[in-house]
């Protein structure tokens, strides 16, 4: 199951990671970020090259206008502090797998 985490616990969640880190930015009112919900466990179930992280906008919002997440769900792929990719939107596992194999 992805981690859970805060504007406070960001930088070492995320931004120190040694692994690419994809952050799910979702609100719990939000219908397509419940569809992504189990493709991203499984995704993180399976990858050993990868850290899934959930953060919930409403409550963290600061780190959503950090990174100008402005709907849901987005998903931002971090490398080494950085974001490298960038998703805007519910998807497919399979589009979503392509997408990230162009990064990771």
């Amino acid at each position: 199951m992805p981690t859970t985490t805060t504007d406070d616990a960001f930088t070492a969640e995320v931004l120190e990671s040694q692994t690419p880190v994809l952050v799910d930015f979702t609100a719990a009112w939000c219908p397509p970020c419940r569809v992504m919900k189990p493709i991203l466990a499984e995704l993180e179930a399976e990858r050993d090259d990868l850290r899934v992280v959930t953060i919930d906008v409403d409550a963290n919002q600061a780190t959503a206008a950090r990174y100008g997440v402005l709907s849901m769900p987005t998903f931002m792929l971090f490398r080494d502090g950085a974001p490298v990719l960038t998703l805007v939107g519910s998807r497919p596992r399979k589009r979503l797998e392509r997408e990230l194999a162009g990064v990771l």
